[in-house]
């Protein structure tokens, strides 16, 4: 009887790193202070590789663990893989200009199909791993917008400055939630939603999370909403 032939474990991001710095494992294993048979292991995936097993090579290397960990995936590593690949690693995102930028900026226009606003886009933008796009906020990158919060309404929840990543494919207020929607001047903002389902029409809450902040409440249809708040990034 034919034997199914074993698969080899493909070479780890430790390996990757290495080989990007032209270092034979003996002057890793010199520099690391760690046993080449141990080198030889995660090098090889036989060990799972995790933070606590890379942070000895992380400074010899040049790299941090969590980039030889995500060698591949992770925006400045490519490993073994071509230009194109690792460039397909990461997704950009657009990011929305906040009324405060000038207008006199690099910053490109970008009109919405579905409406006649016209709307600052940065220059710059943001790159996000492919899997977190898929996998965490589950849409299409083409769909996410960053937006800057300006303002303290949604304190303590969103502050000025933070960045709120936003699914423009989800523009119906349910489940309740966070949502960035259009004001009467324009601008995109955050707010919390809550769905009145009872009323005919239907009706909808806009609630700020800081209580200084009233709360309205707008028939369902005279209310535009961009997206569905995903994610906020802020600095700690």
């Amino acid at each position: 009887m034919a034997r199914k032939a074993k698969s080899h474990p493909q070479k780890t991001g430790l390996y990757h790193a290495r080989e990007a710095r032209g270092m034979s494992r003996t002057q890793l294993v010199k520099r690391s202070g760690v046993s080449k048979q141990q080198l030889s292991r995660l090098e090889n995936g036989l060990i799972r590789l995790r933070l606590d097993h890379l942070k000895p090579f992380a400074n010899v290397l040049g790299y941090s663990p969590e980039q030889i960990l995500l060698w591949g995936r992770y925006p400045g590593v490519a490993g073994d893989q071509t230009e194109s690949e690792a460039l397909h690693a990461t997704e950009q995102v657009l990011e929305l200009a906040s009324p405060s930028d000038s207008a006199a900026d690099k910053s490109k226009l970008k009109k919405r199909k579905e409406g006649s606003h016209i709307d600052l886009i940065k220059p710059d933008g943001w790159f996000f791993p492919a899997d977190f796009v898929r996998e965490q906020l589950q849409t299409s990158p083409k769909h996410l917008l960053v937006v800057e919060a300006e303002g303290d309404s949604m304190a303590p929840t969103i502050t000025p400055g933070d960045r709120v990543v936003v699914d423009t494919g989800h523009k119906t207020p349910s489940p309740d939630g966070l949502y960035a929607i259009r004001d009467s001047f324009d601008n995109v903002i955050i707010r919390r939603l809550q769905l009145l389902r009872a009323t005919r029409p239907s009706r909808v809450k806009i609630i700020s999370d800081n209580p200084k902040h009233a709360v309205e409440e707008v028939d369902l249809n005279d209310l535009e909403i961009v997206g569905r708040a995903r994610c906020c990034l802020k600095l700690l």
